[in-house]
């Protein structure tokens, strides 16, 4: 039912099919839909923003909440369908026209809370979570699709292959948890992989967006080089850079209680939290 309308929307834009260049796979799944729907329900007093609307499946059922929504869409013909459909529908709707990578977030909040929905393109999913991470704004609650593999990494535990770089960024700022499971048959097209939609409630971590920034650089140097141990990649990439004293280092460590012979797959998110607030003398 919704892949027929949804093809009939296409039919009447053009019939130009999906663009792989902009990994557009459209949901078409009722019970996937139902239960994002549901999710952001639970949030109905902030405004919705979401990414990448395209044909709507999702966007039809977020319009029927009668919440004011801002959509960002990179895709020229669904930023005309989207602008002439906010006209015609009882609620305020914003269409911005850009990539959500490359717009300044800022001036898009116009409450103190928003709710930020996306069937995510795969290509930008793991840089749109890290940079909402490093922005602290008014994003209360995210509901975000993610290629299943990406998920397994966000919300991994230290000591598992899967534990990286985006578990400690994301887990800092967000607690995590798993909405629901997608087969490719829930899109159109089908993706090759199989996907998560996870739910972040934002943890409204006292850190500003230059120390979040400059925890990033931290975090990306302890996972520079994953064979090597935490303690020598710190050094080199990170404390030499800033012409930072190695006493600073090894007394980092000795407060953090962390052992030199560390690696970085082996602290939890928040002793790497620990280590770096050390690490500032």
């Amino acid at each position: 039912m919704i892949k027929e309308k949804l093809l009939a929307r296409l039919e009447e834009l053009g019939g130009e099919g999906p663009k792989r260049s902009l990994g557009q796979n459209f949901l078409i799944s009722e019970i996937v839909i139902e239960r994002i729907i549901k999710a952001v329900q639970r949030n109905l007093e902030a405004e919705i923003i979401e990414v990448g609307p395209g044909l709507g499946s999702l966007t039809d059922e977020l319009i029927g909440l009668k919440k004011p929504m801002k959509l960002i869409e990179l895709d020229r013909k669904f930023v005309d369908y989207w602008t002439t459909r906010s006209k015609e529908e009882g609620v305020k709707i914003e269409v911005i026209e850009g990539d959500a990578l490359q717009l300044d977030w800022k001036p898009l909040f116009s409450s103190d809370k928003a709710v930020l929905v996306s069937n995510l393109p795969y290509q930008i999913s793991s840089s749109l979570l890290v940079e909402r991470s490093l922005e602290p704004y008014q994003i209360s609650t995210m509901i975000l699709m993610f290629q299943k593999e990406v998920a397994q990494r966000i919300a991994a535990e230290a000591s598992n292959k899967e534990y990286g770089f985006l578990t400690v960024i994301a887990q800092n700022f967000w607690r995590i948890d798993l909405l629901c499971e997608c087969a490719p048959r829930d899109y159109y097209p089908a993706p090759n992989v199989a996907s998560r939609v996870l739910i972040f409630k934002n943890l409204n971590d006292p850190l500003d967006s230059r120390q979040r920034n400059e925890f990033l650089k931290f975090v990306k140097a302890g996972f520079s080089h994953r064979r090597k141990l935490l303690y020598n990649n710190l050094r080199g990439q990170y404390f030499s850079s800033r012409n930072l004293s190695e006493d600073l280092l090894i007394s980092a460590f000795e407060k953090s209680q962390i052992s030199p012979k560390a690696r970085a797959e082996e602290l939890s998110p928040e002793k790497f939290r620990e280590l770096f607030a050390n690490s500032k003398g």
